[in-house]
């Protein structure tokens, strides 16, 4: 008897390969879920992959997660959604159009349809603030709207310094309004230094290059060579401390802000020495410094 349970248990493990609770590694970030939440959607991808017998074919991390190699920060919502079939999203969210890019490849086409920009009957987007560009919700907005009105209505042709407006002489004005502000970019530096002071020396070895200031100007500055993963909901009119740039050369990030017309207000650096070893004279200098940039 006890025989005939055993190879009941076996068949029944050939037929449900999954464990009830499963581990996901999607782009780095780590998800625990139920099964019956992943298949929740037939035809999507997650059902596709959790309802075949094979497991061997899907591709697991070094801790047998299984991995899936997309951006593990949105996939959050993409969870969510497979939970109850609903979508919610924090105010004023800036990466809509991303989410609905992952929802094609999730083949989820109910959430792609919920976040597809809804159009008014003037054939123009709808009111909803996560279908606005984030310089649309500038407080500046208004007064931007007021400065292309005004430049309409001049008779001649007026050619504006940078942020004003170019008005043709058929009462078209175009506007390329710059917004002021401030951008932050922080580094921790270190080297080591031998004895001779010449050999062997690493100038300026550079982790990772934080960027504090409002979420809208670090996105025009940076675009997408700015990582937004340690604070992916800030609102665009919201200042921030938690965005760091994907590469680690600080000229890099000074040619961008001097592209868009930033310029160097004020530095500051903290330094720190100690002994590489006890037995050596080598030294390891660390520091943190801070450029301040601003735009007029």
């Amino acid at each position: 008897m006890a025989l005939a349970d055993n190879a009941g248990c076996a068949k029944s493990s050939e037929d449900f390969p999954f464990p009830e609770i499963i581990e996901l590694n999607v782009g780095g970030q780590v998800y625990i879920t139920r099964h019956p939440t992943l298949v929740s959607v037939p035809g999507s991808l997650l059902w596709e992959m959790f309802t075949q017998k094979n497991v061997r074919s899907l591709a697991r991390d070094s801790k047998g997660r299984f991995f899936v190699d997309r951006d593990g920060f949105l996939f959050r919502y993409i969870l969510d959604y497979m939970r109850d079939q609903q979508l919610v999203l924090p105010d004023h969210f800036p990466e809509r159009s991303r989410l609905q890019r992952e929802a094609e490849y999730f083949m989820l086409p109910e959430l792609v349809k919920m976040l597809a920009p809804k159009l008014s009957k003037q054939n123009s987007l709808g009111d909803d603030p996560c279908q606005s560009d984030p310089e649309e919700l500038s407080p500046n907005a208004d007064a931007t709207r007021n400065l292309t009105s005004a430049s309409a209505t001049l008779p001649s042709a007026v050619a504006g310094g940078p942020g004003g407006a170019v008005t043709t002489s058929t009462g078209a004005a175009s506007t390329d309004v710059r917004r002021a502000g401030f951008i932050t970019i922080g580094y921790r530096g270190s080297y080591t230094l031998g004895r001779d002071s010449q050999t062997d020396a690493k100038f300026r070895r550079v982790a990772r290059i934080m960027v504090c200031g409002k979420t809208s100007l670090a996105k025009e500055v940076f675009g997408d060579t700015l990582n937004e993963s340690r604070d992916p909901d800030r609102p665009p009119e919201r200042y921030t401390s938690r965005y760091y740039l994907k590469f680690t050369f600080l000229e890099q990030a000074f040619d961008k802000l001097a592209d868009a017309g930033f310029h160097m207000v004020a530095c500051n650096s903290t330094g720190t020495c100690a002994f590489a070893h006890d037995q050596t004279d080598d030294r390891i200098w660390t520091s943190y410094t801070e450029y301040v940039f601003y735009r007029e």
